[in-house]
């Protein structure tokens, strides 16, 4: 559990400190993007809509899946016109309000489970944090301290951990049907995220290969999923 955790939390810092200390060119960093949507696509079905519709049912999964949606729809509209779409600031609440229930619903996959029956959702995580904390920081940077901005992800990240270890800890027991709109709801969240923050900026910078990098991503999720044992 805990390595697990430290994984997926840590690609917050490891992406900060990449966006904050680190040069990529725009291309490269836009493959990159659209390789983690695409994998962590394929991983919110496998690992969150399709227990969520054994569990509880399909319209339990598709209410929690549309509420998740309309919930980050609606902050990201609000961030958008408070906040300012290109602030980073959106991008870092993006993270947080889809990596809240995303890591509670990565505490409920652990219950019961070893750390192997969760890598495919863990390493897809991973995966779509690292470039998202890495594109928020850079753009954090103008009128901020690099150790501001490096602090806000750190606090993120340690938001996220504990989401994961309290979805472990006090969802023990509880019934499939929260468990279902749990990870249903956090689906919702990362599709409305993918669709909104991470696929338009993925192929704003690289928008030839962003499509070959969306499968790429895809076939990365199969096989972390393969190698786990899924």
């Amino acid at each position: 559990m805990a390595i697990t955790v430290l994984v997926v939390s840590g690609a917050l810092m490891i992406g900060a400190a990449w966006g904050i200390f680190g040069k990529l060119r725009p291309g490269v960093e836009g493959f990159l993007i659209a390789v983690a949507g695409g994998s962590l696509l394929v991983s919110l079905v496998t690992e969150l809509v399709e227990p969520s519709i054994d569990e509880s049912g399909i319209w339990t999964a598709l209410a929690g899946l549309t509420a998740g949606a309309l919930v980050f729809a609606a902050v990201d509209y609000w961030i958008d016109e408070k906040i300012g779409a290109d602030s980073g600031g959106g991008l870092l609440a993006a993270i947080t309000l889809d990596g809240v229930p995303e890591n509670l619903a990565l505490g409920v996959a652990l219950i019961g489970a070893g750390a192997p029956e969760v890598a495919a959702l863990a390493g897809s995580i991973f995966l779509s944090n690292l470039p998202e904390a890495a594109g928020g920081a850079r753009e954090m940077k103008d009128g901020r301290s690099k150790a501001a901005v490096f602090g806000l992800w750190a606090a993120t990240a340690a938001l996220l951990s504990v989401a994961a270890i309290a979805g472990n800890l006090l969802l023990k027991g509880a019934s499939p049907h929260l468990l279902a709109i749990i990870r249903s709801f956090a689906a919702g969240a990362v599709v409305a995220s993918l669709a909104t923050e991470v696929f338009p900026k993925a192929y704003g910078e690289d928008r030839h290969l962003s499509g070959v990098a969306t499968a790429v991503g895809v076939c990365l999720a199969f096989a972390l999923a393969q190698l786990s044992g899924g």
